[in-house]
């Protein structure tokens, strides 16, 4: 596990508040939705996860620095 600052987790929260619409850019998981699924952020964990309802129904978080998703 690694720490994460007081100051990133601030600009995640800025840049993906609840209900911010995503597209998956990328995500290193066997299961993850297909690259370019939209979801919407249900919240931030201590850790920096992204935490998305994605639109097929998969609820896998997005990995602070391994995976990727942008703000449509």
């Amino acid at each position: 596990m690694y720490f994460i600052s007081s100051n990133v987790m601030k600009k995640l929260h800025d840049k993906y508040p609840a209900g911010t619409k995503v597209r998956l850019v990328r995500m290193d998981d066997q299961n993850a939705p297909p690259i370019g699924t939209l979801g919407i952020v249900s919240h931030i964990d201590s850790v920096g996860t992204i935490h998305v309802d994605w639109e097929n129904g998969s609820k896998l978080g997005v990995v602070y620095l391994e995976d990727c998703c942008e703000v449509v």
